[in-house]
């Protein structure tokens, strides 16, 4: 609203408009209101959870600690929301069809999360929402985020055109030669650590000749649809324990804003070969409050949390990360820019299944883990839940500087 508002008092040369004119000025109002707001309203919303009598319910899971978390006010996921879209709401362009994906997806995941949370507090069903119901849910904004990229005609992609090149002059007066692009729609995203790094999913569907280019859609569709899903689940689980999966969305959010910056500049896009893609300059205003947001809620939530986000909050970031990796094409870096995620995934995955196997075969289920995530795991072993975090924190930078290295190691 503010950035429309000031557009139009600079067509009126009013002195000072112009600033926000710049993306890197709304990146960072953005990211400084959102940090207020999650400090200051979150310990509002705070109070009011707790005179709601909104607290978390502990099961019995034999962990160290675990009682003295009953009663810690839960569904703060909601201050996350509010620090993430005031600021978008202020400070971007709300025209801009990539802000209007991120925020329809902000809300889509919230509302399910707090559906979720709502059903285990006020109704004392410790299960939730059923399972079928969340993906559903989560099918469902795949589907308007996978149809939208495709079909709308705000988005394109800036992509080479076989076969052609211009000739240039370089620093010194020698003449080169540039690829020739053009802004098209497409289904193509980029692919780490390659030279020639793109990849069609139409060529997924390539035996069926020309009528790949017709049903391609459907593969990338059904793409989208699986990582919002993986990653929405992924940041669900991990947040076990306190600030976990707050401090591990903060370090993927600016991981996530180097390359939104790097893709909504043509310079900075041609020269480390990724896709440009034109008008997605705004995403650099939402991961700014994403950023801003996480940071602020980590003020109550880290160790010992004051509040805990519960599936509102934690639905919401997995869903804005896996959203926000399509936008940018830049997907197929989750599985390391997600690591964490992703580990704490699979380590349910095989706790399960092997105990299902081994119970079938043997007839007593057999664990891989003590516990399963794998957080739990580690506080079986006696690590201290400060500890735990602090270290997954740490692997999660690691991984974040690979995915960022990724666009100089092809």
């Amino acid at each position: 609203m503010l950035y429309h508002l000031f557009d139009y008092l600079h067509d009126l040369n009013i002195p000072g408009a112009g600033m926000f004119q710049y993306i890197t000025f709304r990146a960072g109002m953005a990211i400084i209101t959102a940090l207020l707001l999650a400090t200051i309203m979150g310990k509002q919303i705070i109070g009011l959870l707790q005179r709601q009598q909104i607290g978390e319910v502990v099961r019995e899971l034999g962990l160290e600690g675990q009682y003295e978390k009953k009663g810690t006010p839960t569904m703060g996921g909601v201050i996350i929301i509010l620090s993430i879209l005031i600021p978008v709401l202020l400070f971007s362009k709300l025209n801009n069809i990539y802000i209007i994906l991120m925020v329809i997806s902000t809300l889509w995941l919230g509302v399910i999360g707090f559906i979720d949370d709502y059903i285990k507090v006020f109704k004392k069903d410790k299960e939730g929402l059923a399972g079928r119901f969340k993906i559903i849910g989560q099918v469902g904004l795949g589907l308007i985020v996978a149809l939208t990229l495709y079909f709308n005609n705000d988005v394109v992609v800036r992509e080479r055109v076989p076969g052609q090149t211009v000739e240039v002059q370089a620093a010194g007066g020698r003449i080169i030669k540039k690829p020739v692009y053009r802004e098209v729609k497409s289904t193509v995203t980029n692919i780490p650590f390659i030279k020639n790094n793109q990849f069609n999913y139409a060529s997924v569907v390539a035996f069926m000749g020309e009528n790949a280019a017709k049903w391609g859609w459907i593969v990338f569709a059904l793409a989208v649809i699986f990582i919002i899903t993986a990653v929405s689940n992924g940041a669900n689980i991990t947040d076990g324990l306190d600030g976990l999966a707050t401090g591990t969305s903060a370090i993927v959010g600016v991981t996530l804003g180097v390359f939104a910056y790097l893709s909504s500049n043509v310079i900075y896009a041609d020269y480390l070969n990724i896709m440009y893609i034109p008008y997605s300059e705004e995403l650099v205003v939402f991961i700014a409050a994403f950023i801003g947001a996480t940071v602020g809620f980590l003020w109550y939530n880290s160790f010992p949390a004051q509040v805990f986000m519960g599936d509102t909050g934690s639905l919401t970031l997995g869903g804005i990360i896996g959203v926000f990796a399509i936008l940018l094409r830049i997907e197929l870096l989750i599985p390391i820019l997600c690591g964490i995620f992703l580990v704490e995934n699979i380590s349910v995955m095989v706790q399960v299944s092997w105990f299902k196997y081994t119970k079938k075969r043997f007839g007593v289920g057999r664990r891989v883990f003590l516990m399963a995530p794998l957080h739990h795991h580690f506080q079986k072993k006696g690590y201290t839940e400060s500890k735990i975090v602090t270290r997954f924190w740490i692997i999660g930078i690691i991984l974040a500087v690979i995915t960022i290295l990724s666009l100089k190691i092809r």
